[in-house]
């Protein structure tokens, strides 16, 4: 076939780790055709900036543009618009390409016809504690039945990692939504798919993903998730499944016997009658709940280190109790719709929102 020129779009902040790195896996691409490199870099406090513009002033195929506001969607929309090309592959500052990622990326989306073109977020861990989190994120235990966590079969989905995208199917859409500060891709693709596009999974695309190295970072990363999952779910309730209702169920449980445990021992201790100590076993659910995802780290794990397999239960709670923590907090004004739009003037647009109920 004959391989289009593509775009590739890096929204890039505080990636002085990675940033380089990243840039290079990209170079090094063997694919057929043209490419350039867009970073849209927001302000940083490190040296990432300065990074770009060296990466830049080596490289002719890259440009740099600017994201005052450093958020990921506003970034993506600047990148879009400094873009020459009619192919759109979306990369993260700190995710690794593999060799032939975009020549098989494009060639599936010729295949396919499909609007976007995704594959698997492999989360793969350096330290004990990322080892752990890595194997949540790509369990069914972990993150639910999403193939781009997961893996599965290629075919039809509601949203993929990353993604390699059609130009024309972003500016019909309008871009991303400025004010979606977190899930803005699956955002996006719904509004692709409200008007006829396809979005399709392939796991022959495997990009390597550095998940958190704490609990306080992961803890605070699935807490934002949450938050804005539940913004998905205001605005296009049939989107709720078992998958997004569980870990909030779980928090709300948890967080019951905790308050009804600590309620007893207060009544314990001030020598209330014995029916308000009985509320002691209100902490049973948390004990069982540690138990359950203790039991089930262990018997899925096996063959991973035992240090690995120890922080398991550690990575999974996180997940889980912030990500439900988010979900059940999730204020209503979270999201505020941004007219901004790529290639189109602000007030010839419908609002994200509207755009995603056609």
């Amino acid at each position: 076939m004959e391989y289009p020129p593509v775009s590739v779009v890096m929204p890039v902040r505080n990636e002085e780790r990675h940033l380089a790195e990243s840039v290079r896996h990209v170079l090094r691409q063997d694919y057929p055709g043209e490419f350039e490199i867009v970073l849209a870099v927001g302000p940083s406090a490190d040296r990432t900036e300065q990074i770009a513009r060296d990466l830049a002033g080596a490289e002719p195929r890259l440009t740099v543009v600017a994201n005052p506001t450093g958020q990921i969607p506003a970034a993506l929309n600047a990148a879009v618009r400094a873009a020459r090309h009619a192919v759109i592959a979306r990369v993260d500052g700190h995710a690794m390409l593999p060799p032939g990622y975009l020549r098989t990326a494009v060639a599936t989306l010729a295949k396919t016809g499909a609007a976007d073109v995704g594959g698997v977020m492999a989360a793969e861990g350096v330290t004990s504690f990322q080892q752990a989190v890595a194997w949540a994120m790509t369990s069914k235990a972990g993150v639910g039945s999403a193939a781009f966590h997961t893996g599965g079969g290629a075919g039809l989905t509601l949203s993929v990692y990353l993604g390699v995208y059609r130009r024309a199917a972003i500016e019909r859409a309008g871009g991303w939504d400025e004010g979606m500060l977190r899930a803005e891709d699956w955002e996006l693709n719904h509004r692709i798919r409200a008007r006829g596009g396809t979005i399709w999974f392939t796991p022959d695309l495997r990009v390597t993903y550095r998940p958190r190295d704490s609990v306080r970072t992961l803890a605070s990363q699935y807490f934002h998730y949450g938050r804005w999952r539940r913004v998905i779910v205001r605005e296009h309730p049939e989107t709720a499944s078992f998958r997004y209702l569980a870990p909030p169920g779980a928090a709300a449980l948890v967080a019951a016997g905790l308050v009804a445990g600590i309620a007893g021992l207060a009544a314990k201790a001030a020598g209330a009658p014995a029916g308000p100590q009985w509320l002691t076993a209100g902490f049973a659910i948390p004990v069982i709940y540690a138990a359950g995802i203790t039991a089930v780290g262990t018997l899925l794990s096996r063959g991973l280190p035992a240090a690995t397999r120890l922080r398991i239960p550690l990575a999974l709670g996180a997940m889980h109790l912030a990500w439900g923590g988010g979900f059940l907090t999730s204020p209503r004004h979270l999201h505020r719709e941004s007219d901004m739009r790529v290639g189109q003037p602000a007030a010839a647009t419908e609002s994200p929102a509207a755009a995603g109920r056609e």
